[in-house]
């Protein structure tokens, strides 16, 4: 195990990540990927054909994590434990991403309205060669959503950074009806499997 240390970065730009992290007190530093360029993303987002919800979160953490490595070592940063995450959300085996217009996110919350679907979100600490990593599953049920209430929360700003075109920190609250999991991992960032990754890398937590 690395020596323990206080500090870690953060491949991530959620703002809700972030508010996480500060939550059970870690020192982080962002470490962001390009997302839009000349050249692209850092890290594309595409799901591989036949690839499953688990393995396709799963990876693009992996992958994440691994490309700001890079960056670190580029940069000639102070070396630190690496915090990358990704959240999914799956549907009748359906990956949901974030919505890219308003069309998406009506199709994506309509698919959603009366009926259960599982928010996945992998987390993966890496220092230095080691990588630590696991996939949190949570069940989540929405009530019956009108097209009104659609289109209403598709007016505002919050479905279009979300997976699945929602947050259930926001006004997407009132759809939800049930939920069996973890809410941070809904969030995007399961804290009780966050901490105990960041131990196992030798971050004080707590």
């Amino acid at each position: 195990m690395p020596a323990t240390e206080q500090k870690i970065y953060l491949a991530s730009k959620s703002p809700r990540r972030r508010e996480l992290l500060r939550q059970i007190g870690v020192n982080f530093e962002l470490l962001l990927l390009r997302e839009q360029a000349p050249r692209g993303p850092d890290v594309t987002e595409e799901v591989l054909p036949g690839e499953h919800a688990a393995d396709y979160v799963a990876r693009v953490t992996r992958e994440k994590a691994a490309c700001a490595q890079q960056i670190m070592q580029a940069r000639k940063l102070v070396p630190h434990a690496i915090l990358a995450a990704d959240t999914t959300v799956v549907v009748d085996d359906r990956i949901l991403g974030k919505p890219a217009d308003l069309t998406e996110a009506v199709d994506m919350l309509t698919s959603l309205s009366g009926r259960a679907h599982q928010v996945l979100t992998s987390i993966a600490v890496q220092h230095g060669e080691q990588v630590w990593q696991v996939t949190q599953s949570s069940d989540v049920i929405f009530s019956e959503l009108t097209p009104e209430a659609i289109q209403t929360y598709c007016a505002s700003p919050e479905p279009y950074d979300k997976a699945g075109a929602y947050g259930i920190q926001g006004s997407a609250a009132a759809f939800i009806q049930h939920i069996a999991g973890s809410y941070t991992g809904i969030m995007g960032l399961p804290l009780f499997e966050t901490a105990q990754l960041l131990r196992q890398a030798g971050v004080r937590i707590l």
